[in-house]
């Protein structure tokens, strides 16, 4: 953990990560809520498998009827398909799926619904150790792509419910699949799909011809995608924590919805959306954007202490609006890593999918994106991940040494001043605004600045957020190992328990024990010197006794929150506490001498001292504040 002054501002940045903590931890719904759920989706599933049954027979009873004329077998099935019964007498009426293959991609298209029932990634494996089964975005049902179709006799029909005429062709390299639906031999809707080699997105295109003979085309149609998120990380709740639904819109903004709850949201002119897991991502873009998107997110973990197979359910609505009769929307879908490395190739330029990774807000991304991950790509690409680490937070702690040495000769030089700063309070103690005065005189004439410690701590907090994001986006730390961690991207459990222990967990991760321990005796080491350095001020909370239990409950703190996360980034923390030992040592015994500063201060007394317009002012305020104290005891 990045060091800190453990003053006031410290204590209460200690209480916020507390507050965080527990924010973070919270997202349990009642067992009730979740038994509701599981009966109204087997409810839909039967629903749906009767209706699917309906179809499949009269479409059946269609097809075998070979002495009907096509009239009378378009009149059977229109209670079902309406116009688009012309679809069902093709040979393309049938349970069958066409799969398209690159290096990187596996995916199967369906007849039925016309969309994508299977998506794997060829280079990725899930996080079981003893299983080789590839990461799996789709399978048995668990998406599904539907255009909802008003006809002209008022009839509202499903496209997933309808079977397509599956084509493949080729163009160079690009494999083609166009899906068309029929309501007539010239009259038909188009999924168009063209995978590339070696690219994770593909060209997806959904146009129209004819349909104005059958479909209301005064409205647009509602294009609805759905996902349930399998889990493919060994630890459920911190995948959870970072699998959510994120869109760009207006141009360049972008949103969220919250990955701790069930949530919903409603945004304009949306030009892409993204159904993020913690590693990998599914992402619908569209050159057109769309006019409103309807967004939910429905949290499907219930007990963490469970074995579960999906995290959440997401779903997204919206209108495809016709032009000149017709509709016509050029797309892209991605299925692959959210890998920033990735998604800031150039081939994605102006996609603008970088914004799906977690990296921070503001300065924190800055730092993220144009100096740790650059540097880390270097390292990482001639060392093993684990040293690589290593060697990374050398470098951060290097490049945060002069910050440590400023916060340390703060530090010892109001540890000099402390006997003087006791005495004020001993000879003033009956008049805390005159012991006040007198002391900011003594820092002035001293030549010390008491906030001096603070401003260095201050710039500690970008860097100490940015590693906190860092760490848990970067991707190619996933099932890396190093030492006993068999994956960095993840917690190192040593020991499983037979036991959950709440906020804790059913397992022990030794990296954070390590990073508990240094930050330990690291604290140890200079709590005593800053209770020394604050003196007790009249009216106030004794500083040192605060120093002294934040001594034991830091650690603790660690301990708890870092056990279910990134091993990673509990490795950074314990070489990072580590090598702060070893440079505030070296300080401490070699660089900043006690009699060479108090010699410093001596002189800086005989000297005449300019004040600042910030010391006058609080100068100015204290004398006022005095005035009116002597004016009320006078009244008195």
């Amino acid at each position: 953990m990045e060091e800190k002054k453990l003053d006031l501002k410290t204590i209460i940045g200690f209480g916020l990560i507390a507050v965080l903590l527990l924010w973070m931890i919270y997202n349990q719904t009642s067992e009730r809520e979740a038994a509701e759920i599981n009966e109204k989706a087997k409810k839909e599933q039967i629903d749906k498998a009767k209706v699917q049954q309906n179809v499949e027979q009269k479409t059946a009873a269609i097809v075998q009827d070979s002495t009907a004329n096509d009239s009378i077998k378009i009149a059977k099935l229109s209670g079902a398909l309406g116009s688009f019964a012309y679809s069902a007498t093709l040979p393309s009426a049938k349970e069958n799926t066409t799969e398209l293959k690159s290096s990187l991609l596996t995916l199967k298209v369906s007849n039925k619904g016309g969309f994508i029932t299977f998506a794997e990634l060829n280079d990725f494996t899930q996080f079981s150790k003893t299983s080789k089964d590839k990461v799996e975005l789709i399978k048995n049902n668990n998406a599904n792509l539907n255009l909802q179709i008003k006809t002209q006799d008022n009839r509202i029909l499903n496209t997933k419910d309808m079977y397509f005429e599956p084509s493949v062709t080729k163009e160079g390299e690009n494999s083609v699949l166009t899906m068309r639906l029929k309501a007539g031999a010239n009259e038909f809707l188009e999924y168009r799909y063209v995978l590339k080699p070696n690219d994770y997105m593909m060209d997806f295109s959904i146009r129209s011809q004819g349909l104005a003979k059958v479909v209301d085309t005064s409205k647009p149609l509602d294009l609805e995608w759905q996902l349930k998120t399998y889990r493919n990380e060994k630890s459920v709740s911190y995948e959870n924590r970072y699998t959510k639904v994120i869109y760009e819109y207006e141009d360049g903004k972008d949103g969220s919805l919250s990955e701790g709850s069930n949530d919903s949201e409603k945004v304009n002119n949306v030009s892409y959306i993204a159904f993020k897991q913690h590693f990998f991502t599914t992402i619908l873009l569209t050159d057109t954007p769309f006019k409103t998107a309807d967004l939910t997110s429905e949290n499907l973990v219930k007990d963490e202490k469970l074995d579960t197979i999906f995290t959440k359910k997401f779903t997204a609505k919206m209108p495809l609006e016709f032009k000149g009769g017709e509709l016509s929307y050029n797309m892209k879908m991605y299925y692959g890593p959210a890998d920033y490395n990735i998604l800031t190739k150039k081939e994605y330029k102006g996609e603008n999918l970088d914004k799906i990774i977690p990296l921070g807000w503001g300065i924190f991304g800055w730092i993220n994106r144009w100096i740790f991950i650059p540097v880390y790509n270097v390292l990482s690409g001639f060392l093993p991940h684990g040293l690589a680490i290593i060697f990374f937070t050398i470098l951060v702690r290097l490049v945060m040494s002069p910050v440590t040495y400023k916060s340390y000769l703060s530090q010892a030089k109001m540890k000099v001043l402390r006997p003087e700063i006791q005495e004020l309070n001993e000879k003033f103690k009956k008049d805390p605004m005159k012991k006040q005065q007198e002391t900011m005189k003594l820092y002035n004439k001293a030549g010390v600045n008491p906030m001096a410690g603070c401003i260095p701590a201050l710039m500690q907090i970008p860097v100490f957020y940015a590693l906190f994001q860092f760490f848990p986006s970067y991707f190619d730390l996933r099932q890396k190992s190093f030492l006993w961690a068999d994956d960095l991207s993840s917690y190192d459990a040593v020991i499983h328990l037979p036991f959950y222990i709440p906020f804790y967990g059913n397992h022990v991760s030794l990296f954070p024990i390590l990073a508990s321990v240094a930050i330990f005796f690291y604290m140890k080491m200079t709590t005593g010197d800053q209770a020394m350095s604050a003196p007790p001020q009249e009216g106030m909370p004794d500083m040192s006794k605060i120093m002294k239990i934040m001594i034991y409950l830091s650690p603790i703190m660690m301990l708890i929150f870092f056990n279910n996360y990134a091993s990673g980034l509990s490795l950074y923390y314990f070489i990072s506490n580590l090598i702060t030992i070893g440079i505030m040592l070296v300080i401490k015994n070699y660089i900043v001498k006690e009699d060479k500063i108090l010699a410093k201060i001596e002189e800086n007394k005989t000297k005449p001292k300019k004040q600042s317009a910030f010391q006058r002012k609080m100068q100015e305020m204290m004398e006022q504040a005095q005035e009116q104290q002597k004016s009320k005891q006078i009244k008195k």
